[in-house]
């Protein structure tokens, strides 16, 4: 089982690119191969769970790892939570697993939302709004979050522009504006006991994310998809303030790799005192280990 106190750090944000170990759906290579691209990936194919699994335990770094539910709105069949979840277990040592529903599947997803809790062990809930279509704030996804809330465990949704479909035709047809994260006030507001990560420097909204945060304390924000060399100084700033409990270490594996982000951050003006609560102890609160 996971040992907080074995890890040097605890990754939030991780990717199950191919948990299912077959190929993907026509048409999916082109997207990831956009993407490696984009990330400048080191990777000839997605990394296995597996193979994940093995990269992070060497580093001694626990990862909250999962797949992304969407396809609805791109086509592209998706990843089982259950056989994710399944494989995950098999390295629970060092992978903290979330499930990945889309909203669109109203109360047959919020019953898969409570069985993935109860019998998986799933331990919180990814949402990509830009990937998946929908604002965070649409009335059709509150019975989904009414069960993530009955089961205690958090949801991470994606904030800000995204490298899905970055300098493919039309963008692949994803639309930023789903992931403005001002849409996460009023989930956080309707949901004040459900605890909500936003991902990502949230550009171009980053006040917007900050704002949000600092008013619903049942808001986090994670520092995945950018080495932090980019973060904006008010990121920073908050970071190293009024957010400094509220702030989570995720790199986004595959697309960004976590030794980079790690030599980046030791560069960064972070206080002392504020560095291993970013690094693991914000994220051991909010994950309840």
């Amino acid at each position: 089982m996971f040992d907080p106190d074995t890890v040097v750090a605890i990754d939030i944000h991780t990717h199950a690119e191919e948990p299912c170990g077959t190929h993907a759906d026509d048409g999916y290579d082109g997207f990831q191969a956009g993407m490696a691209a984009y990330f400048r990936s080191p990777f000839k194919h997605p990394p296995t769970v597996p193979e994940t699994a093995a990269y992070f335990r060497e580093r001694r770094i626990g990862a909250v790892i999962f797949p992304v539910d969407s396809e609805r709105e791109t086509g592209f069949r998706r990843y089982n939570n259950e056989e994710m979840a399944e494989l995950a277990a098999e390295h629970s040592d060092i992978l903290i697993p979330f499930a990945s529903i889309d909203p669109a599947k109203g109360k047959m997803g919020a019953r898969e939302a409570r069985r993935l809790v109860e019998h998986y062990g799933i331990r919180g809930f990814k949402f990509h709004p830009t990937m998946q279509g929908f604002y965070p704030n649409d009335r059709s996804a509150y019975v989904l979050y009414e069960a993530i809330a009955e089961a205690g465990v958090p949801a991470l949704f994606h904030t800000g522009q995204t490298g899905v479909g970055a300098g493919m035709r039309g963008g692949n047809g994803m639309r930023l504006k789903f992931s403005n994260p001002i849409y996460i006030d009023d989930v956080a507001a309707d949901f004040p006991d459900m605890q909500i990560v936003m991902a990502h420097p949230s550009f171009p909204w980053q006040e917007e994310a900050l704002a949000v945060a600092t008013h619903k304390p049942n808001v986090w924000i994670d520092l995945s998809g950018w080495s932090p060399k980019y973060f904006p100084p008010i990121l920073v700033k908050y970071a190293n303030s009024l957010l400094k409990d509220r702030v989570l270490f995720g790199s986004d594996w595959p697309a960004i790799m976590p030794d980079r982000w790690l030599a980046d951050f030791e560069k960064l003006d972070i206080k002392p005192e504020v560095r291993p609560r970013i690094l693991k102890e914000n994220a051991r609160r909010l994950l309840n280990i």
